[in-house]
C-alpha cells in the first residue's frame, strides 16, 4: 500500500471509534513523518510531510506549513510544544493561522521565539499567543496529560539552544517522543526513568523515535545529531533487557523523521524493519495503552 493511499487518516483495519482515546490511553496522530529533505511527492509517488504529531486531538508537537491539512475536520488544537527552532519543525505563521493560543519551547531560545511570533502576528494581523519557557525536567500539566521536556542530542545554529525531546504521561502510559536527537542522552534517560543505573527508575511504555538514517547508514555523519534504524533498534534492545521498556504485548516502536534519500518505500520498510520497529506514515493514528489496561 502506498503512502498516497494511506494519507487518508486512520490506519488500515481501524475505525474512528477504535482510535478515540479513553482515560488510560494516549492517542497519537502522525501529521508528518519526514525529515527536512521531503518537499512534496518523490519520484516513487510517496509523500511524507515534515515531522509532527497531534496528541489526544488537543496538543501538537512541532508544526509546519503542511501539517494542518492532516488534522481531522472539527479538531482545533490550541497548544503546541516545539522540539527546537529548525524550520522543518517550527513555523510561527502556521501556528497563528491554526489559532494556537499556547506555545511551549525551551527557555534557551524563548526571547528569539517571542520576536518571531511578534513578527508573524504583525504580518497576519493575528493575536499573539502565550509563549511559555520550558526547563529541563520540569513537567507541564495540561488536563490529564503531563509533558516533561528532556534534553536531546541535536544542534542548531544557535549554539546556546537546548533542543528537546518529550516524555508524555497519562494514567499509566509513559511515552517518549524523540525527534531530533542522536540517541537518547544520559540526562534524558535518567529523567525519563530508563537509566538502568538508577534504582528509582520507572519504565516507559511507549516510544516514538526518529530514524533519519535508514538501514545501512550507520556511519553517516549525521550520527552526532540524528538516529538511524540500527541506533533505535539498539536502544530498544537495551531498555527491554533492563526492563525499562514495558509496552503492552504487540505494541510497536514507531519510527518517524525519515529522510527521503535514506529510506525505501513504506512497503519496503514494512517488509524489512526488525521487530518491534514500525515505520509510521502521515495520517496514522495509534492509541498507546498502559500495559495494565
Amino acid at each position: 500500500m502506498s503512502l498516497m493511499a494511506m494519507n487518508t487518516g486512520i490506519a488500515e483495519g481501524q475505525t474512528a471509534a477504535q482510535t478515540t482515546a479513553q482515560a488510560g490511553e494516549v492517542k497519537v496522530r502522525f501529521l508528518g513523518t519526514g525529515a527536512a529533505d521531503w518537499n512534496g511527492r518523490d519520484d516513487r509517488g510517496e509523500l511524507r510531510r515534515l515531522s509532527s504529531i497531534l496528541v489526544d486531538d488537543s496538543i501538537l508537537f512541532d508544526l509546519t506549513a503542511h501539517n494542518p491539512e492532516m488534522i481531522p475536520s472539527g479538531i482545533a488544537p490550541q497548544t503546541v510544544f516545539y522540539t527546537h527552532s529548525h524550520g522543518d519543525h517550527y513555523h510561527p505563521e502556521t501556528a497563528l493561522k491554526l489559532g494556537v493560543k499556547k506555545v511551549y519551547l525551551s527557555q534557551t531560545w524563548y526571547d528569539i521565539a517571542v520576536q518571531d511570533f511578534k513578527r508573524a502576528a504583525a504580518k497576519l494581523k493575528a493575536e499573539m499567543p502565550q509563549i511559555i519557557p520550558l526547563h529541563i525536567g520540569q513537567p507541564v500539566q495540561i488536563g490529564n496529560l503531563s509533558v516533561t521536556p528532556l534534553p536531546a542530542s541535536h544542534a542548531t545554529e544557535k549554539f546556546y539552544e537546548q533542543t528537546l525531546i518529550y516524555l508524555i504521561e497519562k494514567a499509566g502510559v509513559r511515552l517518549i517522543y524523540a525527534t531530533d536527537t542522536g540517541g537518547i542522552p544520559a540526562v534524558a534517560a535518567r529523567l525519563a526513568g530508563i537509566d538502568a543505573h538508577d534504582r528509582n527508575g520507572k519504565p516507559i511504555t511507549g516510544l516514538i523515535m526518529e530514524a533519519t538514517m535508514g538501514m545501512g547508514y550507520d556511519d553517516d555523519f549525521r550520527v552526532f545529531a540524528h538516529s538511524s534504524v540500527a541506533c533505535v533498534h539498539q536502544i530498544v534492545r537495551v531498555i527491554q533487557n533492563a526492563k525499562r521498556y514495558t509496552p503492552p504485548a504487540g505494541q510497536p516502536v514507531y519510527l518517524t523523521h525519515m529522510a527521503r534519500t535514506m529510506h525505501g518505500t513504506q512497503a519496503e520498510l514494512d517488509a524489512s524493519l526488525p521487530q518491534p520497529l514500525k515505520a509510521a506514515y502521515d495520517g496514522l493514528e495509534v492509541v498507546f495503552k498502559s500495559p495494565m489496561t
